[in-house]
């Protein structure tokens, strides 16, 4: 039914997209030729190929048991440590769950993860500083599906194919870059130039398809002023947008509720048993009109 599937940024709020996928794949069947996905987006995408969710909720568990805190500020008197957590455990996940099944990738539909490069007249912490007064100004105050300030500021995204990693630290190293996000992250660099989590241009990396004719299912992860539904045509092509019934209750980089990764999957799971039983008639009748 869909040829190609749209997963954007989100952090833990991607525990959504794992449950939706999951109900909707096993229902309707769910096999695109082409993936676009960001950040977090990215990582779930590639986590539907390589392991079943259920096994990396319990890696989690046990990842996170010990991390008691997002922030350890004492941190800040320590040479060589960090005050945020979140990288070295990120880097150590994505390595343990493809590590295994990091071949599988090899026969998964085409996934391609997106990178913000910044503007050539900007360095590293001015341009760290500029993308996150853009993406808060277009997430907090405008609420648009697809920003436009960052690209007029000058930055652009480049998508990087996953089956082109020759090895999972080099996946890691992507998905990574895909995610960086200042302080959670250090500003990283691919090829020697700083890049930034690839939602800092747009959360939602429809840029990242095919200008193919087809129908495109396109998973959001945060509540836009739109119906949870809906379609947007672009030539073509059919862009068939979902989003959580409710706030997915995770945040983005809370790294000590592991428990809370169930919430956000079983909440993906119901929205999908209510997609599948509405999808048919809602594509027919949107389309035919």
């Amino acid at each position: 039914m869909f040829d190609q599937v749209v997963f954007a940024g989100g952090g833990n709020r991607c525990w959504w997209q794992a449950g939706f996928w999951d109900v909707v794949s096993a229902e309707i069947g769910l096999s695109p030729r082409v993936i676009s996905g960001i950040s977090a987006g990215a990582a779930t995408a590639c986590m539907l190929y390589t392991r079943d969710s259920q096994w990396v909720m319990r890696y989690y568990q046990q990842a996170l048991q010990l991390n008691k805190k997002n922030v350890y500020w004492g941190n800040l008197l320590v040479r060589g440590q960090s005050v945020f957590p979140h990288y070295k455990i990120y880097r150590r996940a994505l390595l343990d769950i493809y590590g295994e099944h990091f071949d599988a990738l090899k026969r998964a539909p085409e996934i391609r993860v997106g990178v913000s490069h910044l503007p050539r007249w900007l360095g590293a912490r001015s341009g760290v500083a500029a993308a996150l007064l853009a993406h808060n100004i277009e997430k907090h105050i405008r609420k648009t599906l697809h920003p436009t300030l960052g690209r007029r500021i000058g930055f652009h995204r480049e998508f990087v194919r996953v089956q082109d990693c020759a090895t999972v630290d080099d996946l890691a190293d992507l998905i990574l870059q895909s995610s960086c996000t200042p302080p959670f992250t250090p500003v990283l660099r691919r090829e020697g130039r700083p890049v930034l989590d690839g939602g800092m241009v747009d959360n939602v990396p429809v840029d990242g398809l095919d200008a193919s004719p087809g129908l495109v299912l396109v998973m959001v992860t945060r509540r836009y002023p739109r119906p949870q539904m809906f379609l947007l045509n672009h030539d073509v092509q059919h862009r068939l947008y979902v989003q959580p019934s409710t706030k997915v209750p995770i945040s983005s980089w809370d790294y000590t509720s592991p428990s809370q990764m169930q919430h956000a999957y079983d909440l993906g799971r119901r929205d999908g048993d209510a997609f599948v039983s509405r999808v048919p008639d809602f594509i027919s009748s949107t389309i035919a009109s």
